[in-house]
């Protein structure tokens, strides 16, 4: 995967509940897809299954003047919680640029920690929430990359210790060595000792290789 991803991901973290997030979101999917347009919709869906209505605006962002004709080629991602939907789409203009079937299944794969950032987005300007939903939901997008990786860990039957796990989710959270110092209250040469305990453990050479690994499967491709 794409070795400039960290900045992203900390930046769509750090942008959760504000006006940048849409861009923060699209330049961190241009990562990793070409893509000229990308929208995120929440819907309220009844127990039949049938959409009543949005409950929040559309957010679009785009790279590309899409014009006023339908995309050439899109792909929608969802994801349910409870009667709620989250929709992730990302749109093409031209006819020639569809989507491939590993343009799909890398997206597919992406989607475990971009669609949890949409949903904690649009949950921190939803009207009338509590005072600390904005802290909680910049809070929920490392969770998401907590659990990911305590997932990974599983699948390959490796464990970490508390402070290896903790550097290398800051670190993919797009934090750096002196930040992560001062947050957990060490020295940065302590945060590079763990990440290189943590770099043994899971047969890889750094942070770079760490998102790799993070997102490999039993049949890894070449992304």
């Amino acid at each position: 995967m794409n070795s400039h991803l960290f900045p992203h991901i900390g930046n769509v973290i750090a942008s959760t509940g504000s006006r940048h997030f849409p861009r923060m979101l699209h330049d961190l999917i241009l990562t990793q897809l070409a893509v000229d347009a990308t929208h995120i919709t929440q819907l309220r869906v009844s127990s039949e299954g049938h959409t009543r209505r949005a409950i929040s605006p559309v957010y679009t962002d785009s790279v590309a003047a899409m014009g006023e004709e339908q995309p050439a080629a899109q792909l929608h991602l969802t994801r349910h919680k409870d009667d709620v939907r989250y929709v992730l789409s990302v749109y093409r203009s031209h006819p020639s640029e569809n989507f491939s079937p590993q343009e799909r299944s890398m997206l597919q794969d992406f989607s475990t920690l971009l669609l949890p950032m949409v949903e904690k987005h649009i949950a921190a300007i939803q009207p009338c929430r509590l005072d600390n939903d904005s802290v909680m939901a910049q809070n929920q997008g490392i969770e998401t990359l907590r659990r990911r990786i305590e997932e990974r860990l599983v699948q390959s039957g490796l464990t970490l210790s508390r402070r290896e796990l903790e550097v290398c989710v800051g670190l993919l959270a797009g934090r750096t060595a002196p930040e992560l110092a001062e947050q957990l209250a060490l020295k940065v040469n302590t945060i590079e000792s763990y990440l290189k305990r943590a770099s043994i453990k899971l047969g890889i050479s750094g942070r770079h290789s760490l998102l790799r690994w993070m997102y490999a499967t039993e049949d890894t491709r070449d992304l």
